[in-house]
């Protein structure tokens, strides 16, 4: 057996072993030799030439490279705000909102029209929200503010019992011609729910929020002056551009099945299989970052793909291209967010958002040297090689998607 297993699996944390075996298995079903020693040979010229870019090498700490690494943070972070203050815009936070949608390339998607989201605060009448906004009756509600707005703050304004019976007895009753094509929405929240954009950065600990379902992203303008804080919510914007479209194709595919209803709420649940247990040749779809769960979960030990990687990918793709077309270096971030290697035993992720978010913690005296981009990153790097490209692996996820398992 060569070093490819050892190399792979010394990142993932993954007995060298079951990696060989996986390579072999996925060889016999997908006809595609030397995967894993075609991405260890990339993953290793990939490691050289981004310490060449820093002027470091094998024999430096994971503490100077990450160092390091936080240091092009800092140059990426003004680079953006550059590119942001030539936008239009009345604030900042529209600003940015308007180089995003330059930079994503997302096209329309299949959401829930906005009327839906009227009816549901019509007919729930939300006791809290209303208080909130000096309302009697939802009907007044929606009359007086933007009803996605609304919609967005319910999760701060009421209990989880009552978001737990209210998404159950009205998203029980959507169908396909509840749904219509439309661009994805991209807002600033205005001045009036400050409070509500307040409470949610200090529980999200970012300013960026989502109704997928509805196709609308909304910008919390709450001004984070930290380090970092700026690339890494910007970042995070263009991943749920993509997560979003990623969505409104799960929507649309499924659309004409007799229990799309169902499958609508599994897919917004984000349900992940239990079971740890896979047959040969086949891979655990988790829709979540388990690792902030537990990290130590058995399913990251094992073949899976996690969608969220996926749309990191696409967004730190757009983030790099967008400002390598402008003239701008951000080489050191082109094609890593797949990228990790040790330094004297130590872990060091090279992912943009993985530095951005270590960066941000270092700051706040955290200290936490984050991975888990990279380690799901790779692990769909992996999976892309074995499907043959990153189209076919959209297919696969968006038809195995509910199965929680993608079967060669």
């Amino acid at each position: 057996m060569n070093q490819s297993p050892e190399v792979i699996g010394s990142i993932l944390g993954v007995d060298p072993e079951n990696l060989h075996l996986l390579d072999k298995e996925m060889e016999s079903r997908t006809g595609k030799s030397g995967i894993l020693n075609t991405v260890t040979e990339e993953l290793e010229a990939n490691v050289e030439k981004a310490l060449r870019l820093l002027n470091l090498s094998e024999k430096n700490s994971g503490n100077e490279v990450r160092s390091a690494l936080h240091g092009k943070v800092k140059e990426t972070e003004q680079i953006l705000k550059k590119h942001i203050a030539l936008e239009e815009g009345n604030t900042d936070f529209d600003k940015a909102a308007n180089l995003a949608r330059k930079m994503a390339h997302v096209g329309k998607g299949f959401f829930l029209k906005r009327e839906k989201a009227r009816d549901i605060l019509v007919e729930s009448n939300p006791e809290n929200l209303l208080k909130y906004r000096n309302c009697k009756t939802g009907q007044e509600l929606v009359e007086k503010e933007d009803v996605l707005e609304a919609m967005s703050a319910l999760r701060f304004t009421e209990s989880d019992e009552w978001m737990h019976e209210t998404f159950e007895k009205y998203y029980s009753k959507f169908t396909k011609d509840d749904l219509e094509e439309r661009d994805i929405d991209l807002k600033v929240l205005s001045p009036g729910w400050e409070e509500i954009a307040q409470k949610f950065v200090e529980k999200k600990h970012h300013n960026v929020s989502h109704l997928k379902e509805f196709g609308v992203i909304f910008l919390n303008p709450i001004a984070q002056d930290v380090e970092g804080k700026l690339t890494r919510d910007f970042a995070l914007l263009l991943h749920y551009l993509h997560e979003i479209n990623f969505y409104a194709s799960l929507f649309k595919d499924h659309s004409n099945e007799s229990d799309f209803n169902e499958r609508f709420k599994s897919f917004l649940r984000g349900d992940v299989p239990e079971s740890t247990d896979l047959k040969n040749g086949e891979w655990f779809i988790i829709q979540r970052y388990l690792w902030k769960i537990n990290p130590n979960d058995l399913r990251l030990k094992m073949p899976h793909i996690n969608p969220e990687s996926v749309h990191w990918q696409k967004g730190e793709r757009d983030f790099t291209n967008y400002f390598k077309e402008k003239g701008e270096d951000v080489s050191i971030w082109e094609n890593r967010d797949w990228v990790g290697w040790r330094f004297n035993g130590e872990l060091v992720s090279f992912d943009l958002e993985d530095n951005a978010m270590s960066l941000v913690s270092t700051h706040e005296n955290k200290d936490d040297h984050l991975t888990y981009h990279e380690h799901e990153m790779l692990w769909t790097k992996l999976f892309q090689s074995y499907a043959g490209s990153e189209d076919e692996t959209h297919k696969l996820l968006i038809k195995n998607f509910l199965k929680g398992i993608i079967a060669f």
